[in-house]
């Protein structure tokens, strides 16, 4: 364990500050400011001898939480990055962008805040990275079997490092113009720069990984090229058909799916140029949706220059603490303040959108919305709360239904479920054999810490399937046969 004392000398959650929002938001670089490594190390320290660490159920990876944060305050960094990279790929994606089901878990956050253990996990990586212990494993001796992987966000880097490793030869396939997936274009700066993802993807290309760029398969290459031309293929292509606002108004100019606002912003704010780029310059922004993909759009919106950004969520405001349903160790649906919320907008909950409307030109001018409230067979509007409100851009932050499956059906016959996500085994095998699935094309929209589990798993499978007996590669707990905690 770490400092046996830890838990009642520091009985405070100490986190780093983020940077002054007037600053901020006149740039794209990350929020927060670097913390002083001895407050880290005492909060690390406040990690419990708990006997039974909770916080390993509540990590979908099975991080070993309590090894590394032992490890941590005690200052022994080198080995503690080798406990982090024992279950975790990419720690610095997790310690970033992962929601921390762990803390939720955490024993000591039964009657005290939890340990900041997301926060000890990306500065031991970011430590590791600045001290040189970050460094490529090529294998020893390759198998001579090739694998395809078909998108590369995290589920299908973590499966590529990971086959790359064991010896495979291994081409990730991404129809963007860079790898990265949605890590890249979707994921804004201000919550992870993409030199974070670039010396990632430097260390797996010098491993052996190939990646294969604005290769859009099942049209450039059908997807019975690529399982012909290689071993075995795994569709890592994430869940990316956006859920749709069916109101009367919804093809007004000027409404539009987060990920058609998202990604050009992020290219513009590393240096690209885009051709017809909408912004929130000078304009009343209504965002639909109130979740990770939603706060994105408003801290965007914010640094864009937006007049006012409001959001939008159907469901009543969250308590600030735990909900009856919802005890220790279980993921909480609470209130949560994300830097981008911190910036300023409002946030309207329990009201739901009954008409988008437009002006004289045919441009979007207003929402008209009302309250709600459960009833019996679902939300009831609450009469005579009917109002308008402005808007000269509307994004739909509504969350995703699947992948986009319609080549992959047509060209190899995949079987879907009933969520239309491809149909997957155990072994994670589709109903096509040497056709793996891995992350949020399978499982449906998840998170990242989910995805890079199931890349880990599915690579598992993926070897042994083809070396014909038990894989060289680590087993995580399989994360398709464990309950959805978040």
């Amino acid at each position: 364990m770490a400092d046996p004392q830890g838990f009642l000398k520091t009985r405070e959650r100490e986190l780093p500050a983020r940077r002054p929002v007037p600053v901020r938001i006149k740039d794209w670089r990350e929020v927060y400011e670097e913390q002083e490594l001895g407050q880290l190390q005492r909060q690390a320290g406040r990690c419990m001898d708990c006997g039974i660490p909770f916080c390993h159920s509540g990590c979908p990876l099975g991080n070993l939480i309590p090894e590394w944060n032992d490890l941590a305050w005690k200052g022994d960094w080198r080995s503690a990055i080798e406990r982090l990279h024992a279950t975790n790929n990419f720690p610095e994606f997790t310690g970033r962008l992962c929601p921390a089901p762990c803390e939720t878990a955490c024993v000591l956050g039964i009657n005290q805040p939890a340990v900041t253990i997301k926060q000890v996990e990306v500065t031991t990586i970011e430590k590791a990275f600045a001290d040189g212990g970050v460094s490529p494993r090529p294998p020893e001796r390759l198998s001579g079997k090739t694998v395809a992987v078909v998108g590369s966000g995290p589920a299908g880097l973590a499966a590529a490092q990971q086959l790359t490793r064991a010896g495979h030869t291994v081409a990730v396939y991404e129809r963007a113009d860079r790898p990265g997936g949605l890590l890249r274009y979707g994921i804004p700066e201000f919550k992870m720069e993409k030199s974070v993802l670039d010396r990632r993807l430097q260390q797996m290309q010098s491993e052996g990984t190939r990646f294969r760029s604005s290769v859009d398969v099942g049209n450039d290459v059908t997807w019975e090229q690529l399982k012909a031309r290689y071993d075995a293929v795994v569709i890592a292509m994430g869940a990316t058909v956006p859920r749709d606002l069916e109101v009367p108004g919804r093809q007004i100019e000027g409404v539009m799916q987060a990920m058609d606002f998202l990604p050009p912003a992020n290219r513009v704010a590393i240096g690209e140029s885009v051709d017809g780029q909408v912004t929130a310059e000078g304009k009343d922004v209504i965002v639909i949706g109130g979740g990770d993909t939603g706060a994105d759009c408003i801290g965007t919106s914010h640094r864009q220059g937006a007049r006012s950004v409001t959001s939008l969520e159907i469901m009543p405001q969250p308590g600030e603490e735990r909900a009856a349903g919802q005890p220790w160790p279980t993921y909480p649906m609470t209130f949560r303040v994300a830097s981008a919320h911190e910036e300023g907008g409002d946030r309207l909950y329990a009201v739901s959108t009954q008409e988008i409307l437009s002006d004289d030109e045919g441009q979007v001018s207003g929402l008209r919305i009302h309250e709600v409230r459960r009833g019996e067979t679902g939300f009831e509007t609450v009469e005579g709360t009917e109002r308008v409100i402005p808007a000269q851009l509307v994004l739909l932050a509504m969350g995703f239904l699947g992948p986009q499956t319609e080549s992959l059906v047509a060209q190899l016959g995949v079987e879907l479920d009933e969520r239309s996500n491809v149909r997957r085994g155990s072994d994670y095998m589709s109903s096509v054999p040497g056709v793996f699935v891995a992350g949020d094309a399978g499982r449906g929209q998840s998170l990242i810490v989910w995805a890079i589990a199931e890349g880990r798993a599915a690579a598992h499978h993926v070897d042994a399937w083809l070396s014909g007996k038990p894989s060289r590669l680590p087993r995580p707990v399989n994360p398709t046969d464990r309950p959805l905690t978040v």
